[in-house]
């Protein structure tokens, strides 16, 4: 049975780092997201951005169904309902898309599904609230900024956000970002380094997800 929207949008509240994440090699999918686990991760985010994405997927649901019973994963890089609904068969706990697609979101309301939009101004955070939005994703967070956060946060005073894309895993880079008011950060190559991958030190990236989540617990 699929977890409820809500029990998902809270593990992102609590976890407030999501992985984002894709490799061609499965093996290497599953390394990443047992690091990730080890480090403390309970929310990973796959991306739709490959030809193996799906068959790659399928083994992350696997790996996650047999030994991380208490880790949430999603698909992201999804536009269309359709991919939405191949990959929720396939189990995907929730939808992240670089867009707001009104047909994906109907979708996803219509079966319970937690849906996270990418937004990049006011009129698309609007749109994405007005088809029922709980978390949105910033994206790209480089360009926008923790600034651009605390702008908008008051005209949105029920929506959560979550940027992505340039997030730092450093003290105060991640400062900025929670001072500014998101919930969670998502982080892909900052976080799941190119050099970590081909060294398959998932060890030293597992040392990394914790010193990550002590720089943010300090935070508060």
């Amino acid at each position: 049975m699929r977890p409820h929207a809500d029990t998902i949008l809270k593990a992102f509240e609590d976890t407030k780092v999501v992985p984002v994440f894709y490799h061609e090699d499965p093996a290497v999918c599953v390394e990443v997201m047992k690091a990730c686990y080890e480090g403390g991760i309970r929310v990973f985010e796959f991306t739709n951005r490959g030809e193996h994405a799906r068959h790659n997927f399928a083994a992350l649901r696997d790996v996650k169904t047999a030994s991380m019973p208490d880790m949430y994963l999603g698909i992201g890089t999804i536009k269309n309902a359709a991919d939405a609904k191949a990959y929720t068969d396939m189990g995907a706990d929730f939808i992240v898309c670089p867009v707001v697609d009104p047909e994906t979101a109907a979708y996803c309301k219509e079966q319970g599904i937690l849906w996270v939009p990418g937004c990049m101004t006011p009129t698309e955070i609007s749109i994405a609230e007005k088809n029922d939005a709980q978390l949105v994703k910033l994206f790209p967070g480089s360009s926008l900024g923790p600034g651009f956060v605390k702008a908008i946060k008051p005209l949105f005073p029920s929506l959560r956000f979550m940027p992505t894309g340039g997030v730092e895993p450093e003290k105060d880079n991640l400062q900025q970002w929670f001072d500014a008011g998101v919930v969670c950060v998502g982080m892909g190559s900052n976080l799941i380094s190119k050099n970590a991958i081909e060294k398959q030190d998932w060890k030293g990236l597992s040392a990394k997800i914790k010193q990550t989540f002590a720089f943010i617990e300090a935070l508060q």
